[in-house]
């Protein structure tokens, strides 16, 4: 009869203990994880600080070398002032000095053709009195058409000077001083970048490499746990997951914690963690598993990432 009796109540422990588990969302508490990455292939030159240390917004963590990147700015840099130059030349028009010569070049191919002129008429008049040649006053002629041609030319000259360049050339030697300028704001842009700094405040949970160490574009150099409240991670079973919805109040345990946290459900998976539902038969689907994230109060600050936590599912409906 005693034997009777205590297995009657194993099965009741049994089962009171199986309904709990049903009525509880498993996971551990969390914290956000940023992950800072390599912007070039580079040596690490400096680590300021070391694992485990809380770090602020801002402070650096890790210092690439900046030697090629130093000197391709200057490129830019000196690329940005010849184009500047350029522009100046353009818009500030000739030098007085050359203006002055263009005019002088004017003034002496004038003289050249007035003396052409005269040299040409009394060829002219010397060969109506049959006092010179034909061939004369051919040549004479075509010294005053040069002299012509030449005058022509340093009048064009000097009012190409005096006009000042087209807008045309203007407007694209101000396209390219722009151009110049942004490539200059890139080369200073990937220079600080490989100065990895901190992007939120939190501890320095991760350096992945080594000083001296050449790191791959692209590869973690820095990993930081940030500083803010944990949330709750954990999987909702299927049965729940239409009640379980965002903004809802729950009750969240720590496991070596008495207290109850009270945290609100941020986030819950559309899709299940495991097996998709379209290859499982009705009776498999119930057992399928959705990850929620619940955020907790300002009371859980202290809680260490990692440990279990449980959120009851009691009161919800399944």
């Amino acid at each position: 009869m005693q034997r009777l009796i205590f297995h009657a109540i194993l099965i009741t422990l049994l089962t009171a203990c199986q309904t709990d588990e049903n009525n509880l969302a498993l996971g551990t508490l969390e914290r956000d994880r940023v992950t800072l990455t390599a912007p070039a292939n580079e040596i690490i030159r400096d680590l300021p600080v070391k694992e485990g240390t809380s770090v602020t917004q801002g402070q650096v963590l890790v210092q690439l070398d900046q030697q090629r990147q130093v000197i391709e700015l200057a490129q830019a840099v000196a690329e940005q002032a010849q184009a500047k130059a350029y522009l100046q030349k353009l818009t500030n028009g000739e030098r007085p000095e050359d203006i002055a010569t263009a005019q002088a070049d004017v003034v002496r191919a004038e003289a050249r053709f007035i003396e052409a002129e005269k040299n040409y008429q009394r060829t002219r008049e010397l060969v109506a009195k049959k006092l010179g040649s034909q061939s004369e006053q051919d040549r004479a002629l075509a010294s005053r058409d040069t002299a012509k041609a030449e005058l022509n030319a340093a009048r064009e000259a000097f009012a190409k000077l005096t006009a000042g360049s087209r807008v045309e050339d203007i407007e694209q030697a101000k396209a390219a001083l722009d151009a110049a300028t942004a490539g200059v704001m890139l080369q200073q842009h990937r220079l600080n970048e490989l100065t990895i700094v901190a992007t939120r405040d939190g501890v320095l949970d991760s350096l992945p490499y080594r000083l001296g160490e050449r790191v791959a574009a692209n590869q973690a150099v820095a990993v930081i746990e940030a500083d803010r409240v944990p949330y709750a991670r954990v999987y909702i079973p299927a049965r729940y997951r239409t009640q379980l919805t965002v903004g809802l109040m729950v009750n969240v345990h720590v496991d070596g914690v008495t207290k109850i946290f009270r945290g609100k459900v941020r986030r819950v998976s559309a899709e299940p963690s495991f097996t998709p539902y379209y290859a499982l038969t009705e009776e498999e689907r119930s057992r399928l598993m959705y990850l929620a994230e619940i955020d907790l109060d300002d009371s859980a600050q202290s809680l260490p990432s990692g440990i279990p936590a449980q959120v009851e599912l009691g009161g919800l409906k399944p």
